[in-house]
């Protein structure tokens, strides 16, 4: 695939497709500008659909969610594919295989962890308990940064999103490899010095019933102490499985972080190749236990400032929506660094990150940083 295998410059002017409006800050792998995808999205929709089939085919995946009449039906997800035969879902984990799903289950997970020291580079680090010692001592081993402890990190090897700017793309290398990680396995990669357990990826949400079921195992062989549970996602499960995990970090101490990649749904489809609806829904959904656990912060918010994508007017909107459902919802805004086929794009500017940070300011929310500031340039 040409935009897959090239090197594109840094900083180098490319042309939107659709205006022939020239800028460095349009990616040479989207090659459509800000404008046009919010105000003519449904004439540049067939470039963008091209673009994300274009940047699968490399891992054998799908370039659309499957929707097949004849297909399994698979609703972990937003997504909500119906796998044909000898097919696979959107996120490679599940194939029909003799008209039966197989693959990915409850038992068996795609997935690879680690430990990390705390306190960790952890997305609610400012707010956490294992950085800041908040819920001490019913959920924190100390009243500061929890150091001598460490956090169990989690990696899912598949995803719900297709981002062009994937900060961790190389797991769809392994998306579609069998799952052969079990659950009690997993659980049991908990010690005597494991604080927390963080599942991310990829994303958790195609493995929900996996996460879950390690989690509840590892909870009930280390009664008795702290140890908690929590999320980063992009928010797509379905309800259901949110609800199951949301109170296993609401009763653990642990926090869910959702990434609220863009607020419009044109914009989020070209960036990351399926609506946003499902995740914003969601994370409405939860804001309903803020109010009940306020320490440790419960529910948290974070956003990628992608250079000529997300702007000011993406993160006021996003801010006002979260402020919209409790103000003392933590918001992190991420410098962003040039990653897979957005690779183009150049880091996120001093200047950038300071207007987001007055536009989500501006909309009353109480706890907003900048995070990643070590990223940030001065080129635009």
């Amino acid at each position: 695939m040409g935009i897959f295998h090239q090197q594109p410059s840094a900083g180098a002017v490319t042309t939107c497709q659709h205006c022939g409006r020239e800028s460095f800050l349009i990616s040479q792998a989207l090659e459509l500008c800000l404008d046009c995808i919010r105000r003519d999205f449904n004439a540049v929709l067939p470039i963008i659909e091209k673009i994300h089939t274009e940047a699968r085919k490399p891992f054998d995946l799908p370039g659309q969610p499957p929707k097949e009449e004849i297909g399994i039906p698979c609703r972990i997800c937003a997504n909500e594919c119906r796998i044909p035969p000898e097919g696979s879902g959107y996120c490679g984990l599940r194939i029909n295989t003799e008209n039966r799903l197989k693959g990915a289950n409850a038992r068996k997970g795609n997935v690879s962890w680690y430990y990390d020291a705390l306190p960790t580079n952890c997305v609610a680090d400012w707010v956490c308990p294992g950085g800041t010692g908040a819920g001490y001592p019913r959920f924190a081993y100390s009243q500061g940064a929890e150091y001598g402890y460490k956090n169990l990190a989690v990696f899912y090897q598949a995803c719900s999103f297709d981002c062009l700017f994937c900060q961790n793309w190389d797991y769809r290398y392994s998306a579609t490899q069998p799952s052969r990680v079990d659950a009690l396995d997993l659980s049991q990669a908990v010690d005597d010095k494991t604080a927390c357990i963080c599942y991310f990826g990829g994303d958790p949400t195609p493995q929900l019933p996996h996460a879950i079921r390690a989690s509840r195992l590892a909870l009930e062989r280390n009664k008795g102490r702290i140890l908690r549970i929590c999320w980063e996602t992009n928010g797509s499960m379905h309800p259901a499985l949110l609800r199951q995990a949301a109170e296993l970090s609401f009763n653990s101490g642990g926090c869910i972080k959702f990434d609220l990649k863009a607020w419009s749904e044109e914009l989020h489809i070209a960036l990351c190749g399926v609506s946003n609806k499902r995740t914003l829904e969601n994370f409405t959904m939860l804001a309903d236990y803020v109010k009940k656990r306020p320490s440790p912060p419960f529910l948290v918010a974070s956003t990628l400032l992608i250079p000529g994508y997300i702007d000011g007017e993406e993160v006021s909107r996003i801010a006002a929506f979260i402020s919209s459902l409790n103000t003392d919802i933590p918001y992190a805004l991420l410098a962003f660094h040039p990653q897979f086929i957005m690779n183009d794009l150049p880091p996120t500017s001093k200047r950038h990150a300071q207007e987001c940070l007055a536009e989500a300011k501006a909309q009353g929310l109480t706890n907003v940083r900048l995070g990643n500031v070590h990223l940030l340039g001065d080129y635009y």
